[in-house]
């Protein structure tokens, strides 16, 4: 008798998993190593297992890549199972102009597992609606890269114990790195300081900043002052020392605990020039002299590779670097995702990596396709042209009590809507043919009545789509 399944489950961000999942994913890793490493090399698994013995991974890959593709190759042909792929688009049907839908919907009867990389941001998610089978995020973008933060958290986690209260150093293209956004997502969700050393023009996005701040509790802090700092550079997020607690500025005794404490891991990224119209920039380097300082004395050097000029060679024998360790955490990392996507474990506390995608905690408005408002992003998917006509535009209405706003973020890539524009944006009534001005009309909407509306961009394409203003003094609404 064949087991039933729990539904799909996808994983395109690393807020796609609570905080408890990701600790059952680094236990079983744990156990994978445990079992399976290496006798000479602890951190690498040199084993094999038939857990997955039935099942394929396919892995499709638009843009390049060498540890992320053969890392989850290697863990599923460890875990027993069998690979496919799809390493070079310019051999695939992709060249033929062949739409990421229609792809995976094709290649999810080839196997039981797909992970995927594309230029795209958004893509991951995009991938997951048309497939049958558990979709992995691989890189999309620079939206994140939630597999490789699994394996920087298991990674500390092995040489830290716990990430609470750690002071984790982030230096180079905070901006264009999609690891970078999926780690600080994660640190603040585990109680991390994070310090920022960007390279210059390369702070975190607005829309990373402001999640930061706005929904993972974090408050930016002065390294010189007790005061909040309005921009991310010379600052620290602090995060809340308890879950959807908001982080106060802390008193001047503890603050000072604060910027006094050591790094305890500098997180190097590389010049993310494919996603850059400069091609050369200046850009820190992280060498011996850098490490010199008190601060970094005892701090783990990690990088999620490869590197080009940014990290000396000569900090590959300093003591402190375990980014080539970081790399090998990728195989029992991964097989740990696989085989509990795959519900392959005999302990059914193990199965609860089910269920799609978790319900949103806020509505979501599908624009209708060709008609009002766009992504503003010109690189989310649903500005690709071969996937317009199978992508909605899909937004998150945020409701914001505090602030007495309401904003919009796309459903795919997650960049949010600025609000200096938003103030000028047309919400039209489907039923009564008007339109008022603001998005004060979605407050507190529900889906349901979200589908009676259409967001255009300003007033004057409002009225081009037919739609007459609201009159003075009658109340707003959304349906």
């Amino acid at each position: 008798m064949t087991r039933a399944l729990p539904p799909t489950r996808h994983i395109t961000s690393i807020n796609d998993l609570s905080n408890k999942e990701i600790e059952t994913i680094f236990e079983v890793a744990q156990g994978f190593l445990q079992n399976l490493a290496d006798p000479n090399v602890p951190y690498r698994i040199g084993r094999s297992t038939d857990l997955a013995a039935t099942c394929i991974l396919a892995s499709l890959f638009y843009e390049p890549s060498t540890r992320t593709r053969l890392s989850f190759e290697s863990a599923m042909l460890r875990l027993g199972g069998a690979n496919i792929t799809s390493a070079d688009p310019a051999v695939s049907s992709a060249a033929k102009g062949e739409s990421l839908a229609d792809t995976i919907r094709v290649i999810s009867n080839y196997c039981d597992i797909v992970v995927i990389r594309h230029p795209r941001d958004g893509a991951a998610r995009l991938a997951a609606e048309y497939s049958q089978i558990p979709v992995i995020n691989g890189g999309d973008g620079s939206h994140e890269h939630p597999t490789q933060t699994l394996c920087d958290l298991f990674t500390l986690r092995t040489k830290n114990k716990s990430l609470r209260n750690m002071k984790i150093a982030i230096s180079g293209d905070l901006k264009g790195s999609r690891t970078i956004h999926s780690f600080v997502y994660a640190l603040a969700r585990f109680g991390a300081t994070i310090d920022p050393l960007p390279a210059p023009g390369m702070e975190l996005p607005p829309h990373v900043d402001r999640r930061l701040r706005e929904e993972f509790h974090s408050r930016m802090v002065s390294k010189t002052s007790g005061e909040a700092d309005s921009g991310a550079i010379d600052a620290l997020y602090v995060t809340a020392d308890q879950p959807h607690q908001l982080a106060l500025i802390p008193e001047p005794e503890k603050h000072e605990d604060i910027v006094r404490k050591k790094i305890d891991a500098v997180y190097v990224t590389r010049f993310q020039k494919e996603r850059w119209a400069e091609k050369e920039r200046p850009y820190p380097k992280i060498d011996a002299k850098f490490m010199r300082d008190e601060k970094y004395s005892e701090a783990s050097v990690m990088h999620p590779l490869p590197r080009v000029n940014e990290l000396d060679v000569a900090l590959d024998k300093d003591r402190r670097a375990i980014y080539f360790q970081q790399a090998a955490y990728g195989v029992p990392v991964r097989m740990a995702l696989i085989s509990l996507l795959l519900h392959l474990h005999k302990n059914k506390s193990l199965h609860q990596f089910a269920g799609g995608f978790a319900k949103p905690e806020h509505p979501v408005y599908a624009q209708p396709i060709g008609t009002g408002l766009q992504c503003g992003n010109a690189n989310c998917i649903v500005a690709d042209p071969s996937e317009r006509q199978y992508a909605a535009n899909k937004l998150y209405v945020i409701d914001e009590p505090v602030q007495h706003r309401c904003k919009l973020r796309c459903l795919y890539c997650e960049t949010d809507v600025e609000d200096a524009v938003a103030d000028r944006f047309a919400v039209a009534d489907l039923t009564r043919r008007t339109y008022s001005v603001g998005l004060d009309a979605l407050s507190r909407t529900t889906g349901d009545r979200l589908k009676h509306v259409v967001i255009y961009p300003n007033e004057a394409a409002a009225e081009r789509a037919g739609f007459a203003p609201r009159e003075p003094g009658k109340k707003a609404r959304a349906g």
